[in-house]
């Protein structure tokens, strides 16, 4: 593939389609600087976005809790993306919106008269974690922590809330890791780099707390899948230490979707029955 400002086709920005080379933005716009962006990352099977208004929804949640108004409503943004979608001829695409603030009359911190954009883009993509959903993926342990929520909005998607994400999957991957394991700041299990994390015990499931990092979609469609399944899920905070008894393992995202873990750190785990279970499910799921 081409490189991500270098391809054919549409992206939507500020109320129109916009020729893919031609979606630029200044370099002074403010959330280059000061990462004063929100976004989502969805996907659409078949040609219909996933919980594409719970998505959409979350957008404007995510803006409102750095402190952006979004100029556009839930069903504006829905229609934006299922037009990126038509002009780009894909019906099973990954679609990335970002909402930020733009250049303006302000460019020091405080930027409330600057405009707030949105843009639409998409993509075809396949697994995001490659063939480790058939053999489970690797994940390194980081060294970087989940952020106390009385230091960042944890609950909103937020672009500077990744950079350390970036920091350890780089760091990851130089291991030949897939992924990294996330703690928080009290040392508790938290996440991977983007997605959400489950373990088995004893035929239950126990998944952290989502009270400092985000609490993911599709990890909350997984939980009403095994509920559903009659399967029990604890969520709770979980020591580290507890990883030497978990037999299974996967992970949860909207790019990873369901994808089952191997190992983390010195830890190994079992790509098993339930894990393949729930990740046919999902996959059923999506695409009905």
């Amino acid at each position: 593939m081409a490189a991500y400002d270098n391809r054919d086709g549409f992206i939507w920005m500020d109320g129109k389609l916009v020729p893919w080379r031609d979606a630029n933005v200044h370099i002074l716009t403010h959330a280059l600087h000061y990462a004063s962006a929100v976004f989502e990352g969805e996907r659409c099977y078949n040609g219909k976005i996933f919980k594409g208004v719970e998505h959409s929804m979350r957008l404007r949640r995510s803006a409102e809790l750095i402190d952006m108004e979004i100029p556009w409503s839930v069903q504006e943004i829905e229609a934006a993306k299922y037009e990126m979608l038509k002009a780009n001829g894909w019906t099973d695409a990954y679609v990335r919106a970002i909402a930020f603030r733009g250049a303006g009359d302000e460019m020091g911190v405080s930027a409330v008269g600057n405009p707030v954009r949105l843009a639409i883009a998409g993509w075809e993509w396949g697994a995001y974690y490659g063939d480790a959903k058939m053999k489970g993926a690797k994940l390194d342990i980081s060294k970087w922590r989940r952020p106390d929520p009385a230091t960042i909005p944890s609950a909103a998607k937020a672009a500077g809330l990744y950079m350390i994400c970036t920091m350890s999957k780089h760091a990851a991957q130089a291991k030949g890791c897939s992924d990294a394991l996330m703690m928080d700041y009290r040392g508790y299990v938290a996440e991977a780099t983007g997605a959400n994390i489950f373990f088995t015990k004893d035929g239950e499931v126990h998944t952290p707390l989502p009270d400092c990092f985000l609490n993911g979609i599709t990890r909350q469609t997984v939980i009403e899948l095994l509920q559903q399944k009659g399967i029990k899920v604890h969520e709770r905070h979980i020591d580290p230490t507890e990883l030497a008894d978990f037999e299974q393992c996967w992970l949860t995202g909207t790019a990873a979707e369901v994808t089952p873990v191997g190992q983390i750190g010195s830890f190994t785990f079992e790509v098993g029955a339930m894990a393949r279970d729930i990740a046919e499910t999902y996959e059923k799921l999506v695409r009905a």
